[in-house]
Formats: C-alpha cells, sequence, structure tokens
C-alpha cells in the first residue's frame, strides 16, 4: 500500500515507518522536524518537509503519493506544556489535524489510523482500563486527543472515512535502528539510562507513598515495535475503533530503576521527591480488544525486554540523533 505518515520522523514513527517498509510498503514521511530527527527517516521512505499547517502542500503531498492510507503521529505532547500553553496543543493536536482529515478526504484517502493516548482517561475509576472507561482528561494534552477522536468519529460517519484510534500507555524500547530521542526527555526509562550513561547523576523518583507494593507509580509499559505491528494490522479494511495498547500489567517507578540497573551493569542513584500533581498510583491497559479484533500479539511484553533494546541503541546513540 502507499502509507503517508505524519511525524515519521518522531519516535514512535520513525519505526513505524521501518517496519511498515520492511512489510512492503511505500512510505511518504510529512514531517517539520520541530521535534522529529532527519537521520531518524528511513532512507527507503520518501520526505516532505512541510507544516501540517499548509493544507494545501498536504494535498499536494497525498495526490502526488497516491496515498491510500494516513497514520497519523504529529502531535505535541508535553503534558506540564500543554498546561502553560494550552492553545499550541489544540491548534495544532485539533486544528492542524482537521486540515490533514480535509486533505484526506480532498485527495479520496479511505483509511485513517490515529496516535491517541492513554491521557484522554484522566483518573481512571478502575484498572485496568478498557475502552468503554469514561474519558475525563486532566490536562490540555488529553483534553485535544480526546477532541480529535470525536471529529475523526463525525469525518467517519459524514465522509466515509474509515478509522482505527489506538489509545498508548508508555511507548518504550527502540528498534535495531531508531529509539528515543526528545529534546525534551519527559520518560522514566531514558531518563533513567542517562544516569547509567554518566549523562546524569541522579534519577527522580516522585512520590513513595502511593497505594501500590513499593509505594511509587506503576505504569504498563509497551515496546515500540509492538505499537507499529498494532498499525500496520489497523490499515486493513474493515477495522475501525478505539483500541488500547498496553500489556496489561505493569511495573513501578522502583522497579524499572532496578532494570535498568541490571541490563545496564551500572548502580543508578535515585533521589525520593514528592508526589507531582495529577499522577494516578496505577495506570493498566486492557488490551484484550486490539488482541481479539486485531489478532495483535505483543512479542516484547517483557520489561526486560524494553529496556533491554532501549539500553542497546542509547549505548550506540549517546548523544541520540545527530540532527
Amino acid at each position: 500500500m502507499n502509507i503517508f505518515v505524519s511525524g515519521g520522523a518522531g519516535y514512535i514513527g520513525s519505526v513505524y515507518v521501518e517496519q511498515a517498509l520492511n512489510a512492503g510498503h511505500q512510505v511518504t514521511v510529512y514531517d517539520n522536524l520541530s521535534e522529529g530527527h532527519r537521520s531518524a527517516i528511513d532512507p527507503r521512505a520518501a520526505f516532505v518537509q512541510a507544516e501540517l499547517s499548509d493544507e494545501a502542500r498536504i494535498l499536494e503531498s497525498l495526490t502526488a503519493s497516491k496515498s491510500e492510507v494516513i497514520v497519523h503521529f504529529a502531535a505535541n505532547a508535553l503534558v506540564g506544556e500543554s498546561m502553560q500553553n494550552p492553545g499550541k496543543y489544540f491548534g495544532n493536536n485539533v486544528g492542524n489535524g482537521v486540515k490533514l482529515l480535509n486533505a484526506a478526504v480532498g485527495a479520496g484517502v479511505r483509511k485513517f489510523v490515529f496516535s491517541s493516548t492513554c491521557a484522554t482517561y484522566g483518573f481512571p475509576d478502575k484498572v485496568p482500563i478498557t475502552e468503554d472507561t469514561p474519558q475525563r482528561p486532566i490536562n490540555p494534552y488529553g483534553e485535544s486527543k480526546k477532541m480529535f477522536e470525536s471529529v475523526l468519529d463525525w469525518y467517519q460517519r459524514l465522509h466515509g472515512l474509515e478509522f482505527v484510534a489506538f489509545r498508548y500507555f508508555n511507548a518504550a524500547g527502540a528498534s535495531g535502528r531508531f529509539g528515543e530521542h526528545h529534546r525534551i526527555e519527559t520518560h522514566l526509562i531514558p531518563n533513567v539510562l542517562k544516569v547509567a550513561l554518566g549523562q546524569a547523576s541522579q534519577c527522580e523518583i516522585y512520590g513513595t507513598d502511593y497505594p501500590t507494593p513499593d509505594g511509587t507509580c506503576i505504569r504498563d509499559y509497551i515496546h515500540i515495535m509492538d505499537i507499529a505491528q498494532a498499525h500496520l494490522l489497523a490499515m486493513e479494511p474493515g477495522r475501525k475503533g478505539f483500541y488500547n495498547l498496553g500489556n496489561g500489567g505493569g511495573y513501578s517507578v522502583r522497579e524499572v530503576i532496578q532494570m535498568c540497573e541490571k541490563i545496564s551493569g551500572k548502580k543508578i542513584p535515585a533521589v525520593e521527591k514528592p508526589r507531582r500533581p495529577g499522577d494516578p498510583p496505577r495506570l493498566v491497559a486492557a488490551a484484550d480488544k486490539a488482541r481479539n479484533e486485531l489478532g495483535w500479539n505483543p512479542k516484547y511484553p517483557k520489561l526486560e525486554e524494553i529496556v533491554s533494546t532501549a539500553w542497546e541503541w542509547h549505548v550506540r546513540h549517546p548523544n541520540g540523533y545527530p540532527d
């Protein structure tokens, strides 16, 4: 198939592009490189450097590439920044997303796969979290993703644009070639590994008095390769709707630090700090729907596999991507 990937120079997008190309698809990456990296784009893909706000350029690119499917990763995704600058998040994640949808309709694209987030749920009433758990976002980032999910539903009803929206939990790990390099890094695993690499003196644990076995927050980590696989499965005609992506388990902050020590062979000092406002004690996905309806079966569910691939990538790329 001919696939158009917005945000294909980013962390998740780069691995998806690699896997789509390996599966024999033709891929066009559309990215402004504000968050992504030029060297994170598989050289086998066509690349268009342009803004998501440029609807005419999107339409031109979709038409020229004869794209049949759009896989939409491009977004702003920093929770803290969204609280300080909500207009940026609603403008890009919703407003520019609508421009992408308009171009899709104009180009006759029939399938749209969306990178959503578990942040649409906010504080869940219960865990594991299922797709019918009430969505009550607690920040503009989560709200912007929830709003775009609603827009997608309307475009499917009114324009016949079939969509799948994936609500990720904690993406982690690396492929052999591509890994995690954010200009502002907020994710736990890469920040802990920075200590093992000698790039930081310590890591932080925010909150040690949660109602969990060791007092620290528990999160569901999912390997980046398993996320990519889900997106490939979603492209098949007739598959549509909302799906959680997670492993249905979860690991505490302390367990992640201990695994990073085990894999790296380095001692990783941790400093205990007060809770951050808005951190639920436990976020774990129920991903039975993706397994049953899409045939999705995670190949790397164990924390050891996730951390090992991340560590191997960071050792080879201690400073991340060069551009």
